[in-house]
């Protein structure tokens, strides 16, 4: 990657890109969309701990891709479910597997809006929980105006929750994660124009090009914090879903650690902030 100063055409790029990898993604083992159909839960178990029972709320996807995580909320008990993805292919896919679940648009809905715009796209104005998967925020340039409208949809009595790689996974050394290699507090864009993706590297794929931002935890939990929402809880986790370095290892609950014999550094964190 190279980091230029931020593009003018950065939505229009990424959204290519994404859009170009929606029909590889619903094909791949990654997602198994068959097992998905099948009943098996895509949520991480501490996002399940952390955010507790969904049963009768309304809950608010932001940035849901093909939708796995939003209708795994479904299936928890939410009473409606809303994804936000600005690719129409994306939501087009979210849309088709809900009907394979059997879940109708008063259970389960999909619209194609930027995140930025999501407070005049969604269909009410405020949902119980607002959550926000793994591998959203780097796509977005502005982490105080997602700040500002992903609080703006929280109900009074509701909360936000966020569930992320750890910036500091970005500033070492791809090879050991143990050496200080790139700066942590770089906001300019990230430009990466790698073929495939990351259910399939070997994929043939045209458009590569895309644009990521690095936000420091403390911009991530200031522009939270400055939009209003009361911060309960900034949870650093010691593991990862992928081989983010060549030194991590799979145990058998499936999550990427460092070695034993090596000093652990946090590769996820989680975080919920509730309005009052």
């Amino acid at each position: 990657m190279h980091r230029p100063a931020s593009p003018d055409d950065w939505r229009d790029v990424n959204r290519a890109m994404w859009d170009e990898r929606v029909p590889i993604h619903v094909a791949s083992e990654f997602y198994d969309l068959d097992a998905f159909r099948g009943g098996k839960d895509s949520l991480r178990d501490f996002e399940r701990a952390e955010v507790g029972d969904v049963t009768g709320r309304t809950l608010l996807h932001l940035q849901c891709h093909i939708g796995l995580d939003t209708l795994s909320w479904a299936r928890h008990g939410a009473a409606q479910v809303v994804g936000l993805d600005f690719s129409e292919p994306a939501v087009e896919a979210a849309r088709d597997l809900a009907a394979d679940l059997g879940l109708g648009p008063e259970r389960a809905s999909f619209v194609a809006a930027d995140v930025y715009d999501a407070a005049e796209a969604v269909p009410d104005s405020a949902y119980d929980i607002v959550y926000t998967g793994v591998g959203a925020l780097c796509w977005l340039p502005d982490i105080r105006r997602w700040a500002e409208t992903a609080a703006h949809l929280v109900a009074p009595g509701g909360f936000l929750y966020l569930a992320e790689f750890h910036p500091v996974t970005d500033m070492l050394d791809d090879e050991t994660g143990s050496r200080v290699a790139h700066d942590y507090f770089d906001h300019t864009a990230w430009v990466d124009e790698t073929p495939g993706t990351y259910t399939d590297a070997e994929a043939v794929t045209v458009n590569n090009r895309n644009y990521q931002w690095q936000h420091t935890l403390g911009d991530v939990v200031s522009a939270l914090a400055g939009a209003g929402l009361r911060i309960d809880f900034l949870h650093e986790h010691e593991v990862t879903l992928f081989q983010r370095y060549t030194a991590l290892r799979r145990g058998e609950d499936g999550y990427y650690r460092m070695p034993a014999e090596s000093p652990r550094v946090p590769l996820m964190y989680s975080l919920k902030a509730s309005r009052r």
